[in-house]
């Protein structure tokens, strides 16, 4: 899935393998947003790469909704994991679109343009005290009224940084970059400090960095792109020096997050954002880093962290919609939304779930730590992505900021350019 690939390897992988989503009598239903009714019927619900690893929890969430909601069934469909968003594409052109279909804020955007996806706000307002408030919202629309899916688990991580490469800098390794101008600061002095072979990032900025860094992303209206304001370019401008200083990775142009990880793993990177997963890892591939590891918080200049967000969207022409509301709502709600969160390590969106002690008491492990720190910052985080950024705007950016670190163009002309692109491809959805 598209968040995967901006969070951090492991998160990422996570969100790639995670999505779920649900198919069935898509397209002559009434669209209205009445979802009272008896909650009865078959839907179709569809997974996306899930099976392999969570049989067992799905096979438990559906058998104890079928047992709530006599005369209901749920058939159960796994997807491969690739070509997921052409494929709902297909499904809503072809009136095939499953009855609950899992998405992400960027892939709700077209389905609720075009009347697709039942408005919650209307359909089931009931339940929106039941999930953070940042949560809810991250599945609504600028320039649109309503909130097109319930919101499903959330992901962050903390970033991590190496010790000993900061220690041999000079930099108090107690004390590691918060702001992104300490980062730019510090990113230099490692630079200079290992002729050049120490590098402090390994990845190119991303619209969460903007955002992150207190530039504005779009209008209010949501009907243009706005990451290209004196704040934005003074964000790229600073890459520039980095990536002219070696303090920036020079293979950052065309970097992955595996190929992040990896170099930050070799000891060549002295900062990466990564997951509790990551820590495992390092302990087994990298001793010698595991043990001079330091975990901080995501780098802001707005004191938020960014939170990549799942959802669960009913589709507004099944024939079912009491039942696809109540499967979506049941899947969604804190105690499944807890158990899922005990498996495999993402957050709950869930009002008051963060506060269990799952996510609060220390017990002396990383693993822990790093769950506890990510738990605590994503009560106040943001989904920084603008909701109508999509695969190719991310494309368009990138490429334009990779003509800015080679000297083609100045920073302001990279994100005029990248804005006019965006806007263009956003007049075409």
């Amino acid at each position: 899935m598209h968040i995967s690939r901006r969070a951090v390897a492991a998160a990422a992988v996570l969100a790639t393998v995670l999505p779920l989503s649900a198919c069935g009598g898509g397209g002559s239903g009434s669209d209205s947003s009445d979802a009272s009714g008896k909650v009865e019927g078959k839907i179709t619900f569809q997974t996306w790469n899930l099976q392999a690893n969570f049989k067992g929890y799905f096979n438990g969430v559906i058998a104890d909704f079928e047992k709530k909601y006599p005369g209901t069934e749920v058939k159960w469909v796994d997807r491969p994991g690739e070509g997921y968003a052409d494929k709902i594409s297909a499904d809503a052109a072809g009136g095939t679109l499953p009855d609950v279909v899992n998405v992400s804020p960027d892939l709700v955007a077209p389905l609720a343009k075009a009347g697709l996806a039942l408005d919650l706000d209307k359909a089931a307002p009931k339940y929106r005290k039941e999930y953070l408030d940042g949560a809810w919202k991250s599945h609504q629309i600028p320039g649109t009224e309503g909130t097109y899916a319930f919101p499903w688990y959330l992901n962050t991580g903390p970033m991590f940084y190496n010790k000993r490469l900061f220690k041999d800098a000079g930099l108090d390794p107690q004390k590691p970059p918060a702001t992104y101008d300490e980062v730019f600061a510090d990113g230099l002095e490692l630079a200079e400090k290992s002729n050049g072979k120490v590098a402090t990032l390994a990845n190119v900025p991303t619209i969460e960095d903007f955002g992150r860094y207190g530039g504005q992303l779009m209008n209010k209206e949501g009907t243009g792109f706005a990451f290209n304001d004196a704040k934005g370019v003074e964000l790229l401008t600073h890459y520039k020096e980095l990536y002219d200083a070696k303090a920036l990775d020079p293979q950052a142009l065309t970097a992955t997050p595996e190929s992040s990880g990896h170099k930050f793993l070799t000891e060549s990177v002295a900062m990466n954002p990564g997951s509790a997963l990551d820590l495992a890892n390092f302990k087994k591939q990298a001793p010698s880093l595991y043990k001079n590891i330091g975990i901080t918080d995501q780098v802001s200049n707005t004191g938020k962290a960014n939170m990549y967000v799942m959802g669960v969207m009913v589709n507004a022409q099944t024939k079912r919609k009491p039942a696809a509301v109540a499967f979506a709502h049941y899947v969604t709600d804190a105690t499944r939304q807890m158990e899922f969160a005990k498996q495999v390590a993402i957050f709950p969106s869930t009002a008051g779930s963060l506060d269990d002690p799952y996510f609060t008491k220390e017990d002396g492990t990383d693993e822990t730590r790093v769950r506890v720190a990510a738990a605590k910052s994503l009560k106040t985080a943001v989904n920084y992505t603008p909701v109508l950024f999509s695969e190719q705007m991310k494309t368009e950016l990138r490429n334009q900021i990779a003509k800015a670190l080679q000297g083609k163009q100045s920073p302001k002309e990279a994100l005029d350019n990248a804005v006019k692109a965006c806007d263009r491809l956003l007049q075409q959805s």
